[in-house]
């Protein structure tokens, strides 16, 4: 009896994966199976890796793939239009065409932003600013160019957020660039709808807003906050408050800062601690907030996709926003890994899928 009460403890310990910024664990969520409540289905299929989606204020669902490919998607039908591909979009390893964010006054001011690799001398990033004519995407506008990149770690989720353009990026595989303020890797930067840099950034005519990042592939802004979900090494996979100025740590901080040899660096350095973390990683990704009455147990909670573990999270914030206070999982291991998702003004929620081949796109919705 003892040898099989030491069994059942350790079986337990181990799905108790998921860290709060308190040091104990917090329990694993429910079953992975959706309640009665919630419907799933298949919209969509045969994408190739599709990066970025979201609700455009046309009704559509807006649609990245990483090979150059812009498109809509028909909500209802799961026809997709392809609108434009882009000719000079790079596909290496994890990059090539990936994160995309409409202007708030879109198609009154019909404008598209897109992050993507290209190659000038090398792997690089940019950020442009399109124009859509109804068809297509014409007037490309080169906002931030020559940003390093890599076949790993290339960030670039975009996002609007009080009237300006909110970017990730990733280390680019070089560590020590993610503590360099000068540089834009291992950041979040912050331009005007423009390209020009906002003259209350935290150092002048410099686009860094933060700094410490790994590899930040979700950004989604609700109130006043933005949060942002990034990918940490074998362990330590973050959900993260983006502050003004502030330091992230990474590569001399992993996860809080409760280890001798971290104090000091973030005593020293304004480093801002997540809200959680998960050990061993989960591979999160896409981001967003979720508050409709079609779902009420998600109200008020971070959905986040991930690739590694291939589920749906349902993180419940408290009433300021301030931390996660209940985290549950779904759709485990049924449709592979998870890249995105967005979440449609009636509570419907899309995600696609990163498996590489026959991608889709899932609806989940209440009943």
């Amino acid at each position: 009896m003892k040898v099989l009460a030491l069994i059942l403890i350790v079986c337990l310990s181990t799905l108790a994966c998921n860290k709060t910024n308190t040091t104990p664990p917090s329990p694993p969520g429910p079953p992975v199976q959706l309640p009665a409540n919630i419907n799933h289905r298949m919209l969509t299929q045969g994408l190739s890796q599709p990066w970025e989606i979201l609700w455009g204020s046309d009704n559509f669902i807006w649609m990245t793939e990483r090979g150059g490919k812009v498109s809509r998607v028909n909500p209802v039908s799961g026809t997709v239009q392809l609108v434009y591909t882009i000719p000079d979009v790079q596909s290496n390893g994890e990059g090539g065409l990936l994160g995309m964010v409409l202007h708030p006054s879109f198609p009154t001011t019909p404008h598209v932003y897109v992050s993507y690799n290209y190659n000038n001398n090398g792997y690089k990033e940019k950020i442009v600013r399109f124009t859509y004519n109804g068809s297509t995407l014409v007037a490309p506008l080169i906002l931030l160019d020559n940003i390093a990149a890599a076949g790993i770690h290339n960030g670039s989720r975009l996002v609007i957020y009080d009237n300006k353009l909110f970017v990730s990026t990733g280390d680019a595989a070089d560590q020590p660039s993610a503590q360099d303020g000068s540089g834009r890797n291992g950041k979040i930067l912050r331009i005007n709808l423009d390209g020009s840099i906002p003259s209350d950034n935290p150092t002048a005519n410099n686009p860094v807003w933060s700094l410490g990042h790994r590899n930040a592939q979700g950004l989604v802004a609700n109130g006043n906050r933005l949060y942002s979900s990034e990918h940490g090494p074998d362990s330590d996979d973050e959900i993260n408050i983006i502050e003004k100025g502030r330091n992230y740590g990474w590569p001399q901080v992993k996860r809080l800062c409760n280890e001798s040899s971290e104090q000091a660096f973030c005593s020293a350095n304004n480093v801002a601690q997540p809200i959680k973390t998960w050990t061993p990683t989960a591979a999160v990704c896409g981001l967003d907030f979720y508050n409709a009455d079609a779902i009420p147990q998600w109200k008020n909670s971070l959905l986040v996709a991930t690739l590694k573990n291939s589920r749906l999270y349902q993180m419940k914030l408290s009433t300021a926003g301030t931390e996660i206070v209940e985290t549950n999982e779904f759709l485990n291991g049924v449709y592979g890994r998870m890249r995105d998702l967005c979440v449609a003004p009636d509570g419907k929620v899309y995600i696609c899928t990163g498996n590489g081949t026959n991608d889709k796109i899932i609806v989940v919705s209440g009943n």
